[in-house]
């Protein structure tokens, strides 16, 4: 199934001229999903390999609406790129690291597989938000800051929306619904940094610049919450 990966890769960068070739690439990886979901019995979000194909197809798929907002722009395709790398980086440098097994009776749950689904619907949004601000600061086409506001505001949405289903699942897993593991402590540090944004977007024209880079930054924190965490920390978040 992995010439599926290199399929869609190639698609998303050369959709990046072309629109259907675009759709073909969201289709053949969606597909990769389906496939490796139906072989494993589950959805594929455990370990770093199918996550990160997860999270290129929510970027590709989270991207649409802001492409479409920005009439179709060639310049608005860069988050297909972003995805046609992320899908590139799993199968080269993850597949290693693949989970091909049953869901643990611990995750055997939906809360958990709703929670894993929200969060990176999130952080492709945030993704693609840092995009657009640096379009913006690039421009200084306001409607870009406006797209930014609208990605990070569904985002942190979905984001809130994922630690409340995580808190279920960890109540029905644990006991309990908080652990202060260093995962759940930096997804605390991303919610909070994106609640702060959505404040600062209210300042006015004098914190655009700001809120342009606040969008990078934050998605700075999204990476680090997602793999820096797992890699560099004893959790028991691995992915």
């Amino acid at each position: 199934m992995k010439w599926l990966i290199i399929t869609s890769a190639g698609l998303y960068l050369f959709g990046s001229f072309r629109l259907p070739l675009f759709l073909a690439g969201l289709a053949t990886e969606l597909a990769y999903l389906a496939l490796r979901g139906s072989a494993l019995g589950r959805l594929p979000l455990i370990g770093p390999h199918d996550t990160m194909i997860f999270f290129s197809t929510s970027i590709a798929l989270m991207g649409l609406p802001f492409l479409i907002a920005q009439g179709l722009r060639r310049d608005g395709t860069v988050s297909w790129g972003v995805g046609a790398l992320a899908a590139l980086f799993a199968l080269c440098a993850l597949p290693f690291r693949s989970m091909n097994m049953p869901l643990p009776p611990i995750l055997n749950t939906l809360w958990f597989e709703l929670h894993v689904a929200l969060a990176f619907f999130a952080y492709a949004l945030f993704g693609i938000g840092a995009i657009l601000g640096g379009f913006y600061l690039a421009r200084r086409d306001r409607g870009l800051l406006d797209l930014q506001y609208r990605a990070a505001l569904v985002g942190y949405s979905f984001f809130s929306a994922s630690m409340v289903s995580g808190g279920i699942w960890g109540y029905y897993a644990w006991g309990t619904y908080w652990l202060w593991t260093p995962k759940e402590l930096w997804t605390s540090i991303l919610w909070l940094f994106y609640a702060l944004y959505l404040h600062i977007r209210l300042k006015g024209p004098a914190w655009e610049r700001g809120v342009a880079w606040a969008g990078i930054i934050g998605f700075g924190i999204t990476l680090f919450t997602y793999l820096g965490v797992s890699m560099l920390m004893k959790s028991s978040h691995s992915f």
